[in-house]
């Protein structure tokens, strides 16, 4: 290693490592949009995460045969007024 650059290194490592005390004060709105900021950026780290890897298993899953091409849920929903609706249609 040149010995400029250790110099600059370990003067550079000293004067950080130095820290004093900020007096500074963090109120509760700052806190919380911080906080906001820290969850979100993880969150989104973690669903990039899932997204790339989630695919590639589920390829793997039905070609095992463990999930099915078909395996999706119909509801149907009619309610009174919907069936009412109909009814008077219908006349």
């Amino acid at each position: 290693m040149n010995i400029k650059f250790a110099t600059i290194l370990v003067a550079t490592t000293t004067v950080l490592l130095q820290a004093e005390v900020a007096l500074a004060y963090v109120g509760p709105g700052l806190g919380a949009g911080t906080l906001g900021v820290v969850l979100g950026l993880l969150g989104s780290v973690f669903l990039a995460l899932f997204a790339v890897f989630w695919y590639p298993i589920k390829r793997r899953l039905k070609q095992v045969g463990l999930i099915k091409e078909d395996m999706q849920v119909e509801v149907e929903v009619e309610t009174d007024a919907f069936k009412r609706a109909q009814e008077t249609d219908q006349q």
